[in-house]
């Protein structure tokens, strides 16, 4: 099962509260990200700040524009379950917490990588896509503990 911990991006770019209507959109376009998440001093989220708060609220601070109704997963979280939540919740991305804290974002992009997700028998060879072992090796029958997880390079 694979995890938020295991997809995540880390570390986040963040906002603090008192970021600027500019300070953001300088901070979202020089990252090419489509919305950060506002943390207090300790890396407690406050809220989360995208590109259409940008255009549709009115505001001068992060605190004014960010959506304080953000949904959060555990690094623990199965991608199974982010998947379903940005599904039915219709969201772009939740902020990854370990201990009430930011660790990571995962995004719709993380979760849809994991489709692509290369599983080897380590038994045959014999290769398979998908978010995580077949239950049986297409080639020689071996169980899904057969298999091994096969790295992709970086922006593979």
């Amino acid at each position: 099962m694979i995890t938020a911990g295991e997809i995540m991006s880390s570390p986040v770019i963040t906002l603090s509260v008192s970021a600027t209507r500019a300070q953001i959109a300088e901070t979202l376009t020089r990252h090419q990200i489509s919305a950060a998440p506002v943390v207090d001093e300790t890396g407690a989220v406050l809220g989360l700040v995208s590109e259409h708060d940008l255009l549709a609220k009115p505001g001068a601070a992060a605190s004014e524009l960010m959506t304080t109704a953000v949904i959060s997963v555990s690094v623990d979280c199965p991608v199974d379950d982010i998947r379903h939540i940005l599904v039915e919740r219709r969201i772009r991305r939740v902020p990854v917490l370990r201990d009430g804290r930011l660790v990571g974002m995962v995004s719709r992009r993380d979760v849809v990588a994991t489709m692509a997700t290369e599983w080897v028998c380590q038994v045959c060879g014999e290769s398979v896509r998908g978010d995580r072992p077949s239950d049986a090796c297409p080639r020689c029958h071996a169980g899904p503990e057969r298999f091994a997880l096969q790295e992709q390079p970086p922006g593979a």
